[in-house]
Parts: structure tokens; sequence; C-alpha cells
């Protein structure tokens, strides 16, 4: 019986969680460049339940034990294995500001693979994104919100001093201070990216960086356009509501575990 509390209250624990990372894609709908989140949701390993019996039973040989009979196997619970970022791509809405970018991605060599913004944080730790919402600093530099340097494929800063540049699909920059291109990285493997603080993507795996152009993967850069958050807030709603009627069920379950408890402890034995 408590093997059964432990399993509801694991199902329970693992749809919070799941319910934690549809919140937090629903309340990033409007965020630009947002991947939503999808969680894995993994069994425990199951256990082999075996009968024990000590009975003797009649055979043409005498009397033998009956011995240990295998009744089946029995699910230990559920949890959440990991959460995976989707990098489906998200519509482009137009901004009219200068300072905006949008990729759109093109021919990818490998299904995982995925294409971002480098930008380098205030620790000098590089991290990665599709958001391109960027700004001009004080000092005329090209960073994000956060105030994240945005890096240009030599992996340097980028000022342009004023609002006055374009940009090209390709991602060169051209003003009168600068004539460079974007930093945008390839990633052969998207799973090796773990979402990090404020949405950034941080590198944790095998895979490295490449040039695209190396990797033989094509993109386009539009300026004056953001990519809009790839959640679907329909599907999202559906999966929260479908998440909160499990964790009820799981609930339900814990708590007739709870008075069947009650009951042996209280009424089995009870004198008079």
């Amino acid at each position: 019986m408590l093997r059964g509390l432990y399993t509801a209250t694991s199902g329970m624990i693992a749809q919070q969680r799941q319910q934690e990372a549809l919140s937090n894609n629903f309340a990033n709908i409007t965020t630009p460049g947002y991947k939503a989140d999808k969680t894995v949701i993994k069994s425990f390993p199951e256990m082999l339940i075996h009968q024990l019996d000590s009975r003797t039973v009649p055979t043409i040989r005498g009397l033998k034990k009956q011995g240990d009979r295998q009744v089946g196997s029995m699910a230990t619970g559920a949890y959440v294995q990991e959460t995976i970022p989707n990098f489906i791509q998200g519509f482009l809405r137009e901004t009219s500001m200068s300072t905006d970018f949008a990729i759109t991605d093109g021919r990818l060599p490998e299904e995982t693979g995925v294409l971002l913004f480098s930008v380098e944080n205030a620790d000098g730790e590089i991290r990665y994104t599709r958001n391109g919402n960027f700004t001009l600093d004080g000092e005329g530099y090209l960073t994000t919100n956060e105030g994240y340097y945005v890096l240009d494929e030599g992996g340097n800063y980028i000022q342009p001093s004023s609002y006055d540049f374009s940009v090209s699909k390709n991602g060169e920059i051209t003003s009168e201070n600068v004539n460079t291109t974007l930093g945008v990285i390839y990633f052969a493997n998207s799973n090796d990216l773990v979402k990090g603080e404020d949405n950034y993507f941080i590198l944790e795996g095998d895979s490295q960086p490449e040039d695209p152009n190396i990797a033989d993967a094509t993109f386009e850069v539009h300026q004056r356009f953001l990519e809009q958050s790839n959640v679907d807030a329909q599907l999202t709603m559906t999966q929260m509501m479908q998440s909160y009627r499990v964790f009820e069920q799981n609930q339900q379950v814990l708590k007739i575990y709870d008075d069947s408890l009650g009951r042996a402890v209280n009424d089995i034995g009870r004198i008079g």
C-alpha cells in the first residue's frame, strides 16, 4: 500500500513540474524569439512482483514446496526526466526598428540543427538566442535589452554608433562606422543547448558552434522584423487542463490510500 502512495505522489510531482513549464510557456507567449519548453515524463523502473508461498503440495515424488510464484510487474511512479526547448520557427512581425532582427531558417544539414544569434553577457560568457530585439547602449554598441553585447562573426562587439545602418539578408551590417557581419551560429544538435537565465541558451553538450557557411546551413536575416514566440496558446491551454486533470486523479488515488490506511489503523482489531 505504501508503494501506491509513492507512485501517486510521484505522479502529482511530475504533473506539477509539467504545469510549471506550461505556465512559463504561456507567460512568454509575447516574448520575441521565445522557444516553448516541452517536458519529457518517464516512468521509474518497474518491479517484478512474486507471491511468497511456503505451502507444500503433493507430487508423484512426495511433498514439495510451492515456492514463489511470479505475479507480474508493478509501476513505481513517474518523473520529469528533462525539459527540451522546441526550436520550430515562429512567425515574423514587422517593427520598423532598425535594431530589430529576425532569422528565418533555410536549409539545415541536420534535422536537429538550429541557428542562433551569439551574445556576450556581463561575465564575458557566450550565450545564444533567437530574440533579435536589440538596441544601442550609451556608447553606440549593439546590445540586448539585458545589456549583453551582440557579437559579429569574429566574436567582436558591434558599434554602429547610430540607428542609421542597414543589414543585408546574409547578416552584413553596413554603416558609416561599421562594416561587419552578424554572429549567426549554427549548432548541429539543438539538444545540447540548455535554456538558462532570461531565456538565453547555454551549450552543455558535445556540439560545437559552427559557421553556417562551413556547415552548409542557409538562412536569412530580416531587419526591422522580430520572430515571435512559437508557443501555441490553444494547445498550451489544453495541455494545462489535461495536466491538471491527471494531477487531480493522482490526488484522488492518494486520498483513497490515506482512507484505507486510516481504516487499517483505527478499525481493524478494534475491541468491542
